[in-house]
């Protein structure tokens, strides 16, 4: 065989930093991912991801649907299939919602959902309404996009909706994102009586509001209250006349790991949803969605019980600690549901110092700074109860709170 002669590759011409386009410079690395490569110790109590608990992972039942769905399907469950999803699922979420299942788009992921949204609506310099604190993966999603983010005050009740009146007579938005539902990072509810204004504000001024609810489901205390997907249903008279864009997912109240999620939406933005995600990933993986088809009636309400009743236990545990443990002068929400609460200390003190010092006696968490699009927030941060056991939360909370202690010192 004649060998070939090929040039020398000169690897200092190979200027990458130069190659990458402006949205790609955009990119950044998620804070709370880097974090969780410090926590893989066996001996790290973390609350720093948002982690299901593992062994809530109905592991028997996901089995036994597996197997139904390759003895029924065969062959085509591990074909590929049609980028709108699995029509059986997309008729089960679409009936549950009183709409046509051609207002549903399954996702791979929620962040999919947020990736591509971004990607649909957000033009360079358009104007971006994120709660502060708000989930720091929005703002990875959005911010290739080049949005200009405008913050929005929030309370106890969420979303301060007297502010965001006086916000949007001066300031035009494009796009509302929200987490209505325990948010992430606070844990926070936006009330009733503020979902139905936030709508009649937002549908006066011409903003699309894009509503994660991940978590929805997840309502271990207190009244359940109608998303504002179905809120703008009933006021505004179905889908297509809705300016709500709803993402909801399965991860949080089946298993992570299938990447089953979807969007509820007027048919204009679906369509052009699952043109980006023909160009994105073609579709979202068959025998997953045909799995979690399996699993929506018979084994998904069981599981959701399950799951909430162990989470409202851990965050009551961790609260009552917290209260125990931590000094004066430092507060804390108080979530009726999800798999987060929000701690602010006092003023000057730095949290991201303050993980260094923890991480030493065995704890971590996710400092609150990069949840703020426009910076701040260097004296919060946020815990996470879901997948710490009652005594990994006793000793977990006694570290952090020595560690406050010193810090304050």
């Amino acid at each position: 065989m004649t060998a070939l002669n090929l040039p020398a590759l000169d690897r200092s011409a190979l200027d990458w930093d130069a190659a990458f386009s402006p949205q790609a410079r955009r990119l950044s690395s998620s804070a709370i991912r880097e974090i969780l490569k410090i926590t893989q110790s066996q001996d790290m109590i973390s609350f720093a991801g948002g982690l299901p608990a593992p062994e809530l992972f109905p592991l028997r039942e996901v089995r036994e649907a597996a197997n139904t769905v390759l003895d029924r399907y065969g062959p085509a469950a591990l074909q590929y299939s049609s980028t709108e999803g699995h029509l059986p699922l997309r008729e089960w979420l679409s009936a549950r919602a009183g709409i046509d299942a051609a207002n549903v788009q399954i996702m791979t992921g929620s962040q999919q959902t947020l990736d591509l949204v971004g990607k649909l609506l957000i033009g360079e310099g358009d104007a971006v309404l994120v709660e502060a604190p708000t989930y720091l993966g929005a703002l990875q999603s959005f911010n290739p996009y080049g949005p200009k983010y405008v913050q929005m005050a929030a309370d106890d009740e969420g979303i301060d909706v007297d502010a965001l009146e006086g916000l949007l007579e001066r300031q035009r938005a494009k796009l509302l994102y929200a987490v209505p539902n325990f948010q992430n990072p606070t844990g926070r509810t936006l009330s009733l009586e503020r979902r139905r204004r936030l709508l009649e504000l937002t549908a006066r001024h011409g903003v699309i509001v894009l509503e994660d609810d991940p978590y929805g489901a997840l309502r271990f205390s207190g009244e359940a209250l109608p998303s504002l997907y179905e809120l703008s249903l009933k006021m505004f008279g179905g889908p297509e006349h809705s300016h709500v864009i709803y993402s909801g997912s399965f991860s949080k109240v089946l298993v992570p790991g299938l990447r089953d999620a979807w969007v509820q939406a007027a048919s204009p933005l679906i369509g052009k949803l699952v043109q980006a995600k023909q160009g994105a990933d073609l579709h979202t993986p068959t025998f997953n969605q045909m799995i979690v088809a399996e699993l929506v009636e018979t084994v998904m309400p069981a599981q959701i019980e399950r799951v909430r009743a162990v989470y409202g236990e851990r965050a009551r545990h961790m609260m009552a600690q917290m209260d125990a443990h931590f000094p004066a002068g430092v507060t804390h929400t108080s979530p009726q549901g999800g798999m987060f609460l929000w701690v602010t200390l006092p003023q000057g003190l730095d949290t991201a110092a303050l993980l260094k010092r923890a991480v030493e006696r065995g704890v971590a968490f996710v400092p609150g700074a990069p949840f703020f699009a426009l910076g701040g927030g260097h004296n919060t941060l946020r815990l996470s109860f879901s997948s710490a056991t009652l005594e990994q939360i006793e000793r977990g909370i006694a570290a952090l709170g020595q560690s406050i202690r010193e810090a304050l010192a």
